[in-house]
C-alpha cells in the first residue's frame, strides 16, 4: 500500500515521528513520536493546507511517496468509535490517548484513522518504535508547489 506525506524539504528523510513530538496533534500528544501520513497525495495537502495561510504557503514542500507492505497489520479506528466531537479544533484530549495508546502498545505498526479535514477519507499513522517499521520504506520523494488558488 502507498501513503503520502507532505513535508518541507528539509525534512524529507526524517522519518521518525519528531516533529509530531514537539508540539501534539490530533492523534498525538506533545513528546509522543507518531509519523502521519494520508491515504492519497490530495488528504496529504489538505492536511497541511488547513495550517496555512497565502503568507505562509511553502515554496520548498515535498511529496513524500511512502510504501508499506501489505503484511503489515494495520489496526483501524472507526468515526462510529470516537466521540462527537473528535474532529473538532482544536484536537482534545481523547483522541491523543488514542494515538499515545497505539504507539505504546506496539499492537500494530500502522493506525487508520479518519481524517478530520475530509470527511470519509483516512490518514495512517506509523509507530517508528513497531518491530515491523524497518520494513516501511520511502519509495519518492517529487517536488511539491502549491497552487496559489488553493488559498485565495
Amino acid at each position: 500500500m502507498k501513503v503520502f506525506r507532505l513535508s518541507k524539504k528539509k525534512y524529507a528523510h526524517e522519518f521518525n515521528g519528531k516533529g509530531a513530538s514537539k508540539s501534539g496533534n490530533r492523534w498525538n500528544s506533545k513528546g509522543t513520536e507518531i509519523i502521519y501520513t494520508a491515504e492519497s497525495r490530495a488528504l496529504a495537502m489538505a492536511e497541511v493546507a488547513v495550517h496555512l495561510t497565502l503568507a505562509t504557503m511553502p515554496s520548498d514542500y515535498v511529496m513524500i511517496e511512502i510504501e508499506i507492505p501489505d503484511n503489515i497489520k494495520i489496526k483501524e479506528i472507526a468515526s462510529k468509535d470516537l466521540p462527537d466531537n473528535w474532529n473538532n479544533h482544536p484536537p482534545g484530549n481523547h483522541t491523543q490517548k488514542i494515538g499515545d495508546d497505539f504507539i505504546d502498545s506496539r499492537e500494530a505498526c500502522v493506525l487508520k484513522v479518519p481524517s478530520a479535514v475530509v470527511k470519509g477519507d483516512f490518514n495512517f499513522l506509523i509507530n517508528p518504535y513497531h518491530s515491523d517499521f524497518k520494513k516501511i520504506n520511502i519509495w519518492d520523494v517529487t517536488a511539491f508547489p502549491f497552487d496559489k488558488r488553493i488559498l485565495k
